[in-house]
């Protein structure tokens, strides 16, 4: 399937991310009929706890993806609906509303985002797979109280192998983040990312790997601000999976930061 360019730096970015938490939390998943029912709650580092209850279903050609009502009694739409081959219309609500296109056609991807609620933001990206492995895109903002583009950029990534590589602007191209992400073999995956800017050739660098064991998935990361974070990933039966995390930073090793995540 083609890329959406917010995903053409997702492999290091993944790696040296998703999974690492300093908060205590479970989230149980039930289907109940034709619904599925996701109970999130988690505990705050004064001890209240707080939930959020979801769900997703479809009918008559509409997918809800995502109902929630939080805690705080706000309230999450997401839905979707695909009126033609290839094209994807989406809604997202919640403190704002988002009216979305995903548009697929060969190896192009197109997408669109319009804040229908104050009419005052509009997104749009594209993303090209210019030949096997390589993947170009970009992407822009329009800003209606400004009139002005408020953001833009561009990007590339580039797979051989087990070695992937991508390299996107930001902040109207005043910098560039590079990301690498080198697959090892089947049980170990390393990755890099880093930050670069005109006024800060080198602002910052995170290196972080990825090691399945029998006992779990291991990862740890370490900045060039001297945070370092590790997590283990253990699934315990098909349908629950423990993650525990712990974070700090190499000048302060007293000051560590714990996190609990369980899914069942």
């Amino acid at each position: 399937m083609a890329t959406k360019f917010e995903d053409i730096s997702k492999g290091p970015t993944d790696l040296l991310s998703d999974d690492y938490t300093t908060k205590t939390s479970i989230k149980c998943k039930k289907g109940a009929g034709p619904l599925a029912v996701t109970i999130e709650t988690e505990r705050s580092s004064s001890g209240s706890l707080s939930s959020k209850v979801g769900s997703k279903f479809k009918y008559a050609g509409l997918s809800f993806d995502k109902i929630q009502v939080k805690a705080d009694g706000s309230n999450v739409l997401e839905t979707s609906l695909k009126p033609a081959p290839g094209c994807v219309l989406t809604f997202k609500g919640s403190k704002g509303a988002d009216l979305g296109i995903d548009y697929t056609t060969g190896k192009l991807r197109a997408t669109g985002s319009l804040d229908v609620k104050d009419m005052s933001k509009l997104s749009t990206s594209v993303c090209l797979g210019l030949a096997p492995g390589i993947d170009v895109g970009a992407d822009a903002a329009y800003s209606r109280s400004s009139s002005s583009l408020s953001a833009y950029g561009v990007g590339a990534s580039y797979t051989s192998g087990s070695i992937f590589a991508s390299a996107t602007t930001a902040s109207k191209f005043s910098q560039v983040n590079l990301g690498l992400l080198y697959t090892v073999n089947k049980e170990l995956s390393v990755a890099t990312t880093s930050l670069h800017s005109s006024s800060k050739p080198l602002e910052s660098v995170t290196f972080g790997g990825k090691y399945n064991t029998d006992v779990g998935t291991v990862k740890a990361k370490l900045g060039s601000d001297g945070s370092l974070s590790a997590c283990l990933i253990k699934k315990l039966y098909p349908s629950v999976t423990v993650t525990a995390s712990g974070s700090t930073n190499t000048k302060d090793f007293s000051k560590i930061k714990y996190g609990l995540g369980i899914v069942m």
